[in-house]
């Protein structure tokens, strides 16, 4: 039996690991352990205009009534009646797994590492950031013991 890769050899990275608008999440992980790339993302907050059309689509009403509002004021009123975008059906955090390679050898750099493919090898959604943590690091521990 292949011996686990040991916590103090995951690397850890400041950014979000997937989704093509995971910058604009509020919350990521993104682990490296062993061959595989663990990325959590979550709290998805799009620019003002795409929430705008979600608002337009979900409550017309709403969105009349408070389309006045500038800069934080309508961010408040935004976040207090709609809360931050799901990235799937009810779940507003997603962990995703992926196999990476080294692309910069002979860098040593925070995030050297690529996507294989983008074809995910392991998923879970949450609705909560405490689950979300701990689905991360329960999809961590799974896969250093590949």
């Amino acid at each position: 039996m292949k011996k686990p890769i040991s916590k103090d050899k995951w690397v850890w990275m400041p950014h979000a690991g997937h989704l093509i608008v995971g910058h604009q999440c509020r919350f990521h992980l993104a682990t490296k352990v062993g061959r595989f790339l663990v990325s959590t993302v979550g709290e998805y907050w799009p620019e003002r205009a795409v929430r705008e059309i979600h608002a337009e689509v979900h409550d017309p009403k709403w969105l009349t009534a408070n389309k006045h509002l500038r800069g934080d004021a309508f961010d408040h009123a935004y976040f207090k009646h709609f809360g931050f975008e799901e990235l799937g059906t009810d779940r507003t955090y997603e962990t995703m797994v992926f196999r990476v390679q080294r692309v910069r050898p002979n860098e040593d750099q925070c995030c050297p590492w690529r996507m294989i493919s983008g074809m995910d090898i392991a998923s879970d959604g949450y609705s909560k950031s405490a689950a979300a943590f701990k689905g991360h690091l329960a999809m961590c521990k799974k896969f250093a013991n590949k």
